[in-house]
């Protein structure tokens, strides 16, 4: 095992500044010590690269970031042959000191070196079991997970996150508007998801972190993907895409089209939709309840007799991960704090007929909400 003081620092285009990171590190320690903690540890997942720009993938060998609630430095324990693995991150500039071992080491030791005797600590919930149990052996007990501590950071984005998430919208927008171009009568679901596909790619993300392409029945299974149905005309059919952008911050947006002039029963009820997508949108402001922006999509379905064909929670918290903190749902009574971002998604779903979904990911703000989405609403009209 070597010590080293710092990791050669590689392009800053995959991730942000590095005075983002050292804010980060200095309040997950402030947050865990008032939690009564003596430290976090963190492997590779999304709150490691929230926390030091990190890509770094999990593998058996134990890859682990050691923030010390007392003001200390935080340390990085990996495998001597990973060292690589930090060079895109901000763990060089920020001259964390780095613990390396090799096979034979026992770096469940070198951990706990870092830490007080007996130390109280939490570890992240995309920690393997396989480092979990080591770890829990060495301190006598379990770890408490660090889910509060670090969703206490990661629900409020700062200003340039929700600048990543702003890029996002816009490219996820660009793909929605295109639409027109492969959504026709005669193509395979499947077609469609592959030109989606590559245009999501060419607007600027960096892979298609999902594509859902529901057509007709299928629109009805609100977790469907693809298939190889032939998409025919009259078919209502929701789109639900997005990915990430760098430096990694997920766009996710729905729209919902028709193959053909619709039937006027299902235009009246798209329309309903789309009210109760802009009263939750409207609800949206600092102090209000996670569960309330739910209750007023809810309202308005209900109003309409809609409210069995809603099936899902309103929305879901987005960032680093497509899915996070907060989820807009009943019983959440998580208070909105400018800076939170999310989803707003109701949708209705016919068993064996249709559905239609509308979401938009929208920033919290002083007196309301800023929607990154800004493509029309309502059932759009195609070709059929």
């Amino acid at each position: 095992m070597s010590s080293h003081s710092a990791v050669s620092a590689g392009s800053e285009a995959s991730r942000f500044p590095t005075s983002v990171y050292a804010d980060r590190l200095a309040r997950a320690a402030q947050i865990a010590q008032r939690s009564g903690l003596d430290g976090l540890l963190v492997t590779p997942g999304p709150d490691l690269r929230y926390l030091v720009g990190s890509r770094a993938d999990s593998f058996e060998r134990l890859t682990c970031l050691v923030v010390p609630a007392d003001g200390n430095p935080p340390s990085v324990v990996l495998p001597r042959l990973e060292l690589a693995s930090l060079s895109d991150s901000a763990v060089g500039e920020l001259n964390l000191p780095v613990h390396d071992w090799v096979d034979g080491v026992d770096p469940y030791e070198l951990v706990s070196s870092l830490l007080p005797e007996t130390p109280r600590v939490a570890v992240t919930d995309a920690m393997p079991a396989l480092h979990l149990v080591p770890l829990a052996r060495r301190f006598g007990a379990v770890p408490a997970l660090a889910t509060d501590v670090l969703r206490e950071l990661r629900m409020i984005k700062d200003d340039a996150e929700i600048e990543a998430l702003r890029r996002a919208g816009a490219a996820i927008d660009r793909v929605h508007a295109r639409m027109g171009e492969w959504l026709r009568p005669g193509r395979t679901e499947a077609d469609v998801a592959a030109d989606i596909t590559a245009a999501i790619l060419a607007e600027g993300h960096t892979e298609a972190a999902f594509v859902i392409v529901g057509s007709g029945p299928h629109g009805a299974d609100p977790h469907h993907e693809v298939s190889d149905r032939v998409i025919e005309s009259g078919d209502i059919v929701v789109i639900d895409i997005g990915g990430p952008v760098e430096p990694g911050y997920n766009s996710d947006s729905t729209r919902t089209y028709v193959l053909g002039e619709p039937d006027p029963q299902v235009a009246d009820q798209v329309a309903v939709l789309e009210a109760a997508q802009r009263a939750a949108v409207d609800a949206v402001r600092p102090g209000v309840t996670a569960e309330s922006v739910d209750a007023a999509a809810r309202d308005v379905l209900a109003d309409a007799g809609l409210a069995d064909v809603f099936v899902h929670r309103t929305g879901h918290g987005i960032g680093l991960s497509v899915h996070e903190e907060p989820y807009i749902v009943a019983g959440n009574t998580v208070v909105l704090t400018p800076g939170m971002a999310f989803s707003v998604e109701p949708g209705i779903y016919f068993r064996g007929r249709w559905g239609a979904r509308i979401e938009d990911i929208v920033v919290v703000t002083a007196d309301g909400c800023e929607s990154v989405n800004k493509r029309p609403h309502g059932l759009t009209v195609l070709p059929g």
